[in-house]
């Protein structure tokens, strides 16, 4: 909408100045006329008369150059906001990317779900966790939350006897996790035989239930994000 808005202003704003300029051509030629007595042109000698012509042709002249410098002007004008719109539309794309890799956003897509249940055979400890996000990581996932809890570069997973924390956020059995990315990639790399991770802790008893999902929710990050010591390089 800002930007419908934008061209409605550029275009009034370019048709206002070549209507001014078309008025100004026209009102000067109604002037001559106007100031030109018909008789007095016939009376004149050829030499005046030439003189008169040649004076006329050069104030026509005149405007049409200042016409033809306004038609630039504002080909420059519309040239340059076009040029700004394209970057605006570059940044915010931009921008709106790397919210998304950050976490600052709701995001969706297609990916993954891993559901771990808690039994008399296996209590799903926060080791577990740690390694199915980074497995999913290294597997090329986009986006991670363990129930709806997001997980980004700052996030850690803790546990105090028995309370599970995602960066403060309490979780408990079943835990949930959502992964966005290549569906197929994804759930190859958990279900690889002897070393994935579904083979490996099924067979200690672990319930795990893997999905894949078209439309995978991921709710944004609600914590708060601080740069401790990073800084960038001067140059």
């Amino acid at each position: 909408m800002k930007k419908e808005k934008k061209n409605q202003i550029v275009m009034t704003i370019i048709i206002g100045a070549v209507c001014v300029v078309f008025f100004a051509v026209m009102f000067m030629q109604f002037k001559t006329i106007e100031e030109t007595d018909i008789t007095a042109i016939e009376n004149m000698r050829e030499a005046d008369l030439r003189t008169a012509i040649s004076e006329w042709k050069g104030k026509y002249e005149d405007t049409q150059k200042q016409l033809e410098s306004n038609r630039k002007s504002v080909q420059e004008y519309q040239q340059t906001i076009d040029k700004n719109g394209e970057a605006s539309e570059l940044i915010d794309k931009d921008l709106a990317e790397s919210n998304m890799l950050l976490g600052k956003t709701d995001v969706t897509g297609e990916g993954v779900i891993v559901t771990l249940t808690n039994t008399q055979e296996c209590v799903i400890e926060y080791s577990h966790l740690l390694e199915l996000v980074n497995e999913l990581r290294y597997a090329g996932a986009e986006a991670i939350s363990i129930n709806d809890a997001r997980v980004v570069t700052t996030t850690d997973i803790t546990q105090i006897n028995s309370r599970m924390q995602v960066s403060g956020q309490r979780v408990a059995s079943p835990y949930v996790i959502k992964a966005i990315g290549n569906q197929t990639y994804l759930s190859s790399t958990l279900s690889l035989k002897d070393s994935g991770f579904i083979d490996r802790y099924k067979a200690s008893g672990m319930d795990i239930k893997l999905e894949k999902g078209n439309n995978v929710k991921i709710l944004k990050y609600n914590g708060e994000m601080k740069v401790k010591y990073m800084k960038e390089v001067e140059k």
